[in-house]
């Protein structure tokens, strides 16, 4: 199986993708994510897959598996995870909507990582429509909550790796058209401060604000980057009156690092933090945690197989770790072999400026369905 020869078109390929990028799936609204993996069962139940919806937990949406049709059904085969949450509350495609310009499209998860999810459909598709049978079975799991360390499905992902003999994951290519063969370890950390309360105008000096120690706490933590380890607050929430000094003030905090072992001093001295002083109580709790992932002989094999079919195609393949969690933490720590940034090139995930390049989509197109057509 030649991949060159397949008739992948990014102009289709983009016309399906619409419909995904306008179905908006911010993680913590479960509804809202449900929609988007009707539309993907839907697609999956039409290419002949057999659909099992997993009911969500902790306030999640739930998980659609599908698995195509194969003569060794049930052996252990590919499995292609990937989620379908994205941080964009719903309401953002007033201010990024679907818009192509020039080589760029525009929309809110395009990037990360509907466009990868999509091309990757379009290569099951495609190999299908060629009638040919690829070596091993392919299973294909869509989850809910990534983007926010994925607390309800590791289980899940973590079972379907173990009866897998390959990962592969198609998140955000990168910018130089490689892939990812390792992630750093990252830690979530949820914060809180207690304070005194009193009225702020009659009595400012007797209260204790919750905000100020919280304040004073993210420069502390802030100041703890180093090359090896990185530390920020992302989330403040504090106070009710304006009139009224601040009793609680909640936050939650990221480290990562390139090791394990940086990370497990990162949340040492995180933890540490927590204490009481002058009327103000400051916690910290261990929030979920992605382990590092570093690419052992079978993800590098794996590797090569892709870099191999990448010129074939005309491309060169880099790879590197990188920072930003994944699903691959879980499965790549695991050892299992897991290759991921295999989706669309682009740019500025998470932001209002998030962008695929189109002509990637068939570009990857070929490479996955290249990878599945391989793989043995």
């Amino acid at each position: 199986m030649n991949p060159a020869n397949l008739p992948f078109d990014s102009e289709a390929m983009l016309a399906g993708l619409r419909t995904w990028v306008e179905c908006e799936s911010p993680t913590w609204d479960a509804a809202a994510v449900e929609r988007m993996l009707d539309i993907a069962a839907r697609d999956m139940a039409i290419m002949g897959a057999s659909i099992e919806r997993i009911a969500g937990r902790q306030g999640f949406a739930g998980c659609v598996r599908a698995r195509f049709p194969h003569p060794k059904q049930g052996e252990p085969g590919i499995l292609i995870a990937g989620h379908f949450d994205t941080v964009h509350p719903l309401g953002t495609l007033e201010k990024l909507p679907f818009r192509r310009d020039g080589e760029r499209c525009y929309g809110p998860g395009i990037y990360d990582m509907k466009g990868g999810s999509y091309l990757t459909l379009e290569a099951i598709r495609q190999l299908a429509r060629a009638s040919f049978t690829t070596p091993l079975p392919i299973t294909v799991l869509f989850t809910p909550d990534e983007e926010v360390g994925t607390p309800s499905v590791r289980d899940l992902i973590e079972a379907e790796a173990a009866r897998n003999k390959y990962v592969l994951v198609p998140e955000p290519g990168r910018a130089n058209n490689g892939v990812v063969t390792g992630r750093y370890a990252i830690a979530r950390f949820n914060l809180e401060a207690t304070g005194k309360p009193s009225h702020a105008g009659a009595n400012l000096s007797s209260g204790r604000s919750a905000i100020r120690e919280m304040a004073r706490r993210i420069l502390e933590i802030d100041s703890m980057t180093s090359e090896d380890c990185t530390f920020s607050v992302g989330i403040v929430h504090g106070g009710q009156w304006v009139n009224c000094v601040a009793t609680t003030c909640v936050g939650e905090a990221l480290s990562m690092a390139k090791r394990q072992a940086d990370l497990d001093r990162g949340v040492e001295r995180m933890l540490a933090l927590s204490g009481s002083a002058n009327d103000v109580t400051f916690t910290v709790r261990r929030g979920v945690t992605r382990p590092v992932w570093e690419p052992n002989a079978g993800t590098m094999a794996l590797y090569e197989k892709a870099q191999e079919l990448a010129r074939q195609l005309g491309m060169e393949l880099p790879h590197a770790s990188a920072g930003g969690g994944s699903d691959a933490n879980f499965t790549g720590a695991m050892g299992v072999p897991t290759l991921d940034g295999l989706g669309a090139r682009g740019a500025d995930p998470h932001t209002l400026n998030e962008h695929i390049i189109v002509e990637s989509l068939a570009e990857r197109g070929r490479l996955m369905a290249g990878l599945l057509a391989a793989l043995e």
